[in-house]
């Protein structure tokens, strides 16, 4: 293939990997704790370390943490690094995540990341993850089935929850990668003990062919594993039998690949 078709991911790193894994938040804020949330955030962490990533963990931080972490990252010198990824597991709203006691925009962290606010990162992939609702609203089935909501837990059961909506608006930027646990207006779910479908499913397609496909044919990958799971544990009847479907949105210019790097003395 024309290597001006694939982005260059032979530099000395593959890059810095944020995960911002939010459980529990401040009474005031009303929300349900997200059990199973820290399976998807160890899982993540794994699956990205065996990739090459440097991954830093977040866990249940407030705003303003949350916006000197994003700040320091952007301030970073990323010229020796592949790319950036950033996973953001909690609740939402439309635009916004919740950090433990607030809301920061999900613009405020992409505008972060521009060309002219983090130049090391000019023409490098920056892949943001996002496993929260972008609505309120299931997805009814066709034929095969997928989703439910359950707001009273029993203890060690592995049942489905739906984590509370977002639904940002892209930056008009090149090579930024939005993945969506879920499409814009919907649910998204989460088992108490295993994590969230999309998490689980994306580790496990990154795991099985992660240096192999180009990330997007992965991810169309990934929307169809979700799409084919069916809910059949929860507490809430109405949201038996429902649907999930993810989604990204690529700015990407090039062909994306993660494949086994080179020792250093062996990168042309």
């Amino acid at each position: 293939m024309d290597p001006q078709l694939e982005y260059n991911m032979n530099h000395g790193s593959r890059g810095l990997a944020l995960i911002f894994n939010h459980e529990n938040f401040h009474w005031t804020l009303r929300l349900n704790q997200r059990r199973g949330t820290q399976a998807d955030s160890i899982n993540l962490e794994c699956r990205l370390r065996n990739l090459g990533f440097t991954v830093h963990v977040h866990k249940d931080i407030c705003t303003t943490e949350f916006h000197q972490v994003i700040l320091q990252a952007a301030k970073a010198d990323h010229s020796g690094f592949d790319c950036f990824v950033c996973a953001v597991f909690t609740h939402g709203e439309p635009g916004t995540l919740y950090t433990k006691d607030g809301l920061v925009k999900t613009n405020d962290i992409l505008e972060q990341f521009r060309g002219t606010e983090c130049p090391s990162l000019v023409g490098k992939p920056k892949i943001f993850i996002f496993q929260a609702c972008r609505g309120d609203k299931h997805d009814e089935p066709v034929l095969v089935e997928t989703d439910a909501v359950d707001h009273h837990l029993v203890p060690e059961e592995n049942v489905v929850v739906a984590d509370a909506g977002i639904a940002p608006t892209l930056p008009s930027a090149a090579d930024f990668l939005l993945c969506y646990s879920v499409a814009e207006g919907y649910y998204s779910h989460r088992e108490t003990v295993n994590g969230s479908w999309y998490i689980q499913d994306l580790v496990t397609a990154l795991e099985r062919h992660g240096s192999e496909l180009e990330l997007l044919e992965l991810l169309t990958l990934v929307n169809r594993m979700v799409a084919a799971r069916c809910v059949d544990r929860s507490n809430d009847i109405k949201s038996l039998g429902k649907k999930q479907v993810p989604c990204f949105l690529s700015m990407l210019t090039r062909k994306l690949y993660f494949r086994v790097k080179k020792p250093t003395n062996q990168i042309a």
